[in-house]
């Protein structure tokens, strides 16, 4: 296995996460505002489950999303 490449695959793979997760975040949220779902001001619930099915990871993170 060959490290560089290892953890530069890792890097761009979290880095595809993070900008689609962000993304898709922003935009469900200001919907629900906009549709009266939300006010505006919540703390949501998040959680992500990262898995590599060859290996058998599963792991759930848990997080909060505040608003304001």
């Amino acid at each position: 296995m060959d490290e560089d490449v290892f953890n530069m695959s890792i890097r761009k793979f979290l880095k595809k996460v993070g900008v689609t997760s962000q993304r898709e975040i922003e935009t469900a949220v200001r919907d629900a505002v906009a549709a009266g779902k939300l006010k505006g001001d919540e703390a949501l619930k998040a959680k992500v489950t990262l898995t590599l099915d060859k290996v058998g990871l599963s792991v759930n993170i848990d997080g909060n999303v505040e608003l304001k």
